[in-house]
């Protein structure tokens, strides 16, 4: 669309054009620069996108901040990077490029700062976004045992049913459990893996992977193809973190790197969560450190939704079971607790016990008799077999 009286691209066309430059632009440094670079996250927001890909692409003078060496690393990717074919590769395996700006960005990222991720790759069909929104980190160790299997998969369930959107990071133990969880109850889920969107890692979850990007959504810094590495998963973890509301840990031993997810929601002021588990397993030592500190201990998808979510959703009271003779008046109670356990007695032994006179106890003792709790013996009173269950049933053994 042009302007009929000069002949120049209209205002709509020149935002476009501008907005494709910028995606082709971070699709370039996506394969450039690493996940988490904050020296070039600064770059971007003091020089903009076209500057510092028109330095790395011409080789001249470094960027402020880096090294001969360094700068020569960032060459030698640059000479390499081919964004056309990126996008391309990506467009074949259903995945598409979002980045700052975009109506698909989800504005939490943006605290991050200068480690902001430069763009992410989405395989899924629905808006990253309007997910994160309502969504909540649920992580862990990967050599869980059953129980923290089984926690995860009902709170991320419970998490699912209440309409949250379950994000986690696809690998084994906790995170896989998370993901099983919400799909198993038809819920949302968001996998944020440490390599290439098109390319499930770990591979023992490529069936789950895939299950996520036809329900959910698969979401990566990497661009396709590329690899996993130790610290690409630490710099994943921050995404997790920033993208959600609160971050709830199940099972983490002291150097698991679920805490880095912990601490980096920390950090950003979004909620940190943990299961407790045993005190001798060390599956859990990490957790139990993190409620030792700032952290919040939850046991079920209700407590997480009081915690992160709108006001008023509060969790259940917590109430042990209501025994027959909790429905007692108070002075029926009292008279029923002063007969003895292993004989009659006489009215006014049991008044004397229950601190009230005889006429009360009689007349609380025929009221006793109604509901089937004590019977006379002559002219004495004595528990019956249902009174004396419900008294030990609920008496405690201290």
């Amino acid at each position: 669309m042009t302007d009929d009286s000069s002949g120049t691209p209209a205002p709509d066309e020149t935002t476009g054009d501008a907005r494709g430059e910028e995606l082709v632009g971070r699709v370039f440094l996506a394969r450039v620069v690493e996940p988490g670079d904050e020296v070039a996250g600064r770059w971007l927001r003091e020089c903009g996108v076209r500057e510092v890909v028109r330095r790395l692409r011409s080789g001249g003078e470094p960027l402020p901040g880096v090294g001969g060496s360094r700068w020569a690393g960032l060459l030698a990717r640059a000479g390499r990077a081919d964004p056309d074919q990126d996008l391309e590769d990506a467009g074949a395996a259903g995945m598409r490029f979002v980045c700052p700006g975009d109506a698909e960005w989800p504005g939490q990222l943006d605290d991050l700062g200068d480690g902001r991720p430069i763009g992410l790759w989405v395989r899924g069909v629905p808006s990253l976004r309007m997910w994160a929104l309502r969504s909540v980190a649920v992580v862990g160790a990967r050599a869980c045992t059953e129980y923290g299997a089984h926690t995860a998969a009902s709170l991320s369930s419970g998490l699912a049913e209440r309409g949250w959107v379950v994000v986690s990071g696809g690998a084994y133990g906790i995170d896989g459990a998370a993901h099983r969880g919400a799909l198993a109850v038809g819920g949302a889920t968001v996998a944020v893996l440490a390599c290439g969107v098109d390319r499930p890692y770990p591979r023992g979850h490529t069936a789950l992977i895939s299950r996520i990007a036809e329900q959910g959504l698969v979401v990566g810094e990497l661009p396709p193809g590329d690899h996993p590495t130790p610290s690409r998963f630490i710099l994943r973890n921050r995404v997790i973190a920033a993208l959600t509301r609160g971050t709830v840990v199940v099972e983490a031993a002291c150097r698991s790197g679920s805490l880095v997810t912990a601490r980096a929601a920390q950090r950003l002021g979004r909620f940190t969560m943990g299961v407790p588990g045993p005190v001798t397993s060390s599956l859990s030592a990490g957790v139990h450190e993190l409620l030792r500190g700032e952290a919040t201990l939850v046991t079920d998808a209700a407590e997480v939704v009081e915690l992160v979510g709108d006001m008023g959703e509060l969790a259940p009271p917590r109430r042990g079971p209501v025994l027959p003779r909790d429905l007692l008046e108070p002075a029926a109670r009292t008279v029923l607790a002063a007969l003895p356990g292993n004989r009659a007695a006489s009215a006014e032994e049991i008044a004397c016990g229950a601190r009230t006179t005889p006429d009360e106890a009689i007349a609380r003792l025929y009221e006793l008799r109604a509901l089937g709790y004590v019977e006379r013996h002559g002219d004495g009173w004595k528990l019956t077999r249902q009174a004396m269950i419900s008294v030990r049933g609920g008496r405690s053994p201290c």
